[in-house]
C-alpha cells in the first residue's frame, strides 16, 4: 500500500504476527490461565501479554504517541502466580526480539505499567492527536474453544480512523462465504486486513511473510449494491444476549433476506468480513438503551468496511462517535450497508422498531 502510514503499518504488522504467535502458544496448551473479571468476561494470559506486546512495540517506534486498550494490570498487581504466567509467556519472543521488528518490556513492572497505559487511556475527542487502540483477543469465548478470533490495532487521529490492521489466526486469505466461529483457515496461515484512510483495504497472510516483504492484495470495491436482495449479512446468533433477537430476525425478513450469512462472536471479526466482501451489512439492536459498544471493539475494524464503499451509523442514523470515551456513550447499535442501500436498512430498523413496540430503543 502506496500511503503515509507505511512504517506505521509495517511496525504493526510485525507486531500482529509476533502478536498471533503468543496467542498460539496459549490456545496450545490445555490451561489457558482463564480467569473472571469483574463484568464477567473471560481474558486470559494471552490478552495481557498480547497488550503488552502491541504498547511497547509501538512505543519503541513512536514514542510520543499515547494509547487505549481493553486490559489494565489490576489482576497482574493482584495475583503474583499470573503475573508470572505473562511476564514467562512474553519471554517467548525474547529471542526474536532483534530479528523482528516486535519490542518487549524491560520488566514485569514496565510490562504492567505499558498494559495499564492502554487500561487507563481515553481515545481523547478531536483534539487528542494520536492515539493507539489495541483490543488484544477479541472474541475470547471463542478462542478458548480454539474457535474463531482477532487482534485489532487501530490508529485514530484526532479520534478519526486513519489506520486498521487486524490479525485473524483462524481465516484463510482466501475464505469463502458464510464464515462462521468455527471455519479455521486449513492451512494455519491465516491473515491479515488493513486499510488506511483514502488508500483500500488490503490482505494477505498473518505468518510465513516478513513484515519488511508483505505481499498484500487489495480488496476491490464491493458494496455498490443497490438492491436488497443482493445484502449479505453478517450477525451473532445464539451465543450472545445482548441483541433484540427477533428485531434482527424480522428485520431480515422484510429486507427480503433469504439466508443467515455469516454466524461470528467477536464483532472485530465481523467487521473483517465486511471489509473483505463475504458479508456486505449487519444490523445490530441493544436490548436496552444504556448499552453501548466498546471502541477496542469497533475502532479500525469498521474503516476496513468503509473503504470498499459500506457506510456505518448508528440505529439512529447518527455517525459513530470513536472519541467520547473508552465506551461509546453517543450511539445505540450499528447499521452498516452498502452506502446505497443503508438509508434503505436504517429505515426498515426503525419501522421495525416501531410496529414491535419497541421505539424506546430510538433516541
Amino acid at each position: 500500500m502506496d500511503s503515509p502510514y507505511s512504517q506505521e503499518l509495517r511496525v504493526a504488522i510485525g507486531a500482529i504476527q509476533s502478536a498471533a504467535k503468543l496467542s498460539q502458544a496459549v490456545i496450545s496448551v490445555d490451561d489457558k490461565g482463564v480467569i473472571e473479571k469483574d463484568d464477567l468476561s473471560p481474558v486470559t494470559v494471552a490478552d495481557f501479554a498480547i497488550q503488552a506486546l502491541l504498547t511497547a512495540t509501538i512505543h519503541h517506534a513512536f514514542p510520543d504517541d499515547k494509547f487505549v486498550g481493553e486490559e489494565s494490570a489490576a489482576e497482574l498487581r493482584n495475583n503474583p502466580l499470573l503475573l508470572d504466567r505473562v511476564w514467562k509467556l512474553l519471554q517467548r519472543l525474547r529471542q526474536d526480539e532483534e530479528q523482528s521488528l516486535c519490542k518487549l518490556p524491560e520488566s514485569p513492572d514496565q510490562m504492567c505499567e505499558m498494559i495499564d497505559w492502554c487500561g487507563f487511556g481515553e481515545p481523547g475527542g478531536p483534539n487528542a492527536g494520536r492515539v493507539w487502540v489495541f483490543d488484544p483477543i477479541d472474541g475470547t469465548k471463542t478462542f478458548v474453544q480454539r474457535m474463531a478470533y482477532a487482534i485489532n490495532v487501530a490508529l485514530l487521529e484526532g479520534s478519526k480512523q486513519v489506520l486498521s490492521i487486524v490479525g485473524c489466526p483462524t481465516l484463510s486469505v482466501d475464505a469463502k462465504s458464510p464464515v462462521t466461529n468455527t471455519s479455521l483457515d486449513p492451512t494455519g496461515r491465516g491473515c491479515i486486513v488493513f486499510a488506511a484512510k483514502g488508500h483500500g483495504t488490503y490482505v494477505c497472510h498473518l505468518a510465513g511473510s516478513s513484515s519488511h516483504d508483505v505481499q498484500a492484495r487489495k480488496v476491490e470495491p464491493h458494496a455498490e449494491t443497490t438492491s436488497s436482495q443482493a445484502l449479505q449479512p453478517v450477525s451473532c446468533y445464539n451465543m450472545l444476549d445482548s441483541g433484540v433477537d427477533d428485531v434482527h430476525q424480522l428485520i431480515m425478513e422484510n429486507l427480503d433476506i433469504k439466508t443467515q450469512g455469516c454466524d461470528l462472536l467477536a464483532w472485530v471479526l465481523r467487521w473483517v468480513t465486511l471489509g473483505l466482501g463475504l458479508a456486505n451489512m449487519t444490523v445490530w439492536v441493544y436490548k436496552k438503551r444504556s448499552r453501548t459498544g466498546k471502541v477496542w471493539d469497533h475502532a479500525g475494524a469498521m474503516l476496513l468496511f468503509e473503504e470498499v464503499g459500506g457506510k456505518i451509523t448508528d440505529i439512529d442514523g447518527k455517525d459513530i462517535d470513536l472519541g467520547v470515551g473508552r465506551t461509546m456513550t453517543e450511539n445505540h447499535g450499528f447499521v452498516a450497508a452498502p452506502a446505497a442501500m443503508h438509508a434503505t436498512v436504517l429505515e426498515t430498523v426503525q419501522r421495525v422498531l416501531r410496529e414491535q413496540g419497541k421505539g424506546h430503543l430510538l433516541g
